[in-house]
């Protein structure tokens, strides 16, 4: 798992390289995909990275930008990665720095490892079922994985909340997440709210900056898988709204039900 686990934080950090090219350059040749997301010319890139450090393990990929493979060959995987080149397309075409780079090693449709980096803010998070869950800022210029994994601090970091905190998505802050909130506060009094985008809302709960993070509004497998880890292994969980169960992963549609992270 260890060898796994370096392999996926090395591709990060060198697909957070190129993107932060593309996002210095401002020329990030956007299109809309079928679905009216955006996409860049940094999400291609990224994908093609972190494929090709991923590719060696033998392991089947499903990523947002690469083909859609159907479920009647995914269903025989009992083992793949599910990464997202940028997760925040949004947030990256906004240049608030709130975009990330997902990958995690699903295994029996359960997250056994996750990576998140961030790479303009300089925050990777990681988790492997062993090792339990971190955080670390990076230094691009180290290329020793063992003395860049030095300084990683375990989760959950402990904060001194002084009220309830709840993170929420920044650009999908749906009318169904509101009447949750308001709901929170008539059972906590004060409620603190974040606003934050891409899977860094689930890192912040992993992180303990935040209590929970409420998601009622669309996501896809690819979104979240990584971000699971995170928080599992930290000590939360990552709640299927509709089955009250934590949530699988590879399934026959790979749009997300609603969820909450606590």
């Amino acid at each position: 798992m260890t060898d796994y686990l370096n392999l996926a934080i090395s591709a990060v950090i060198e697909a957070g390289k190129v993107i932060l090219e593309v996002y210095d350059s401002k020329d990030f040749d956007v299109q809309l995909k079928s679905d009216n997301s955006p996409l860049t010319r940094a999400d291609i890139l990224s994908h093609n990275i972190i494929k090709s450090f991923l590719e060696k393990t033998g392991i089947p990929i499903l990523s947002e930008e690469g083909k859609e493979t159907p479920y009647e060959v995914r269903k025989h995987w009992s083992k793949l990665w599910i990464i997202d080149p940028i997760d925040g397309t949004k947030e990256f075409i906004k240049r608030n720095g709130e975009f990330t780079i997902n990958v995690a090693l699903i295994e029996n449709q359960e997250p056994i490892l996750g990576v998140v980096y961030a790479p303009d803010l300089g925050d990777l998070y990681f988790s492997t079922k062993e090792k339990g869950a971190y955080k670390i800022l990076i230094n691009p210029n180290i290329n020793d994985m063992d003395c860049l994994l030095k300084n990683a601090k375990k989760l959950p970091l402990k904060k001194e909340n002084k009220s309830f905190t709840v993170v929420a998505s920044r650009s999908h802050m749906s009318k169904e997440t509101e009447i949750f909130i308001n709901d929170l506060r008539k059972q906590f009094g004060v409620v603190d709210l974040i606003s934050k985008g891409s899977s860094l809302k689930l890192c912040m709960v992993a992180e303990g900056v935040a209590q929970c993070y409420p998601r009622f509004a669309p996501t896809m497998e690819w979104d979240t898988a990584a971000g699971q880890a995170i928080c599992e292994y930290a000590g939360f969980n990552v709640i299927d709204y509709d089955t009250k169960k934590k949530m699988i992963y590879n399934r026959p549609n790979l749009l997300n039900n609603w969820f909450v992270v606590k």
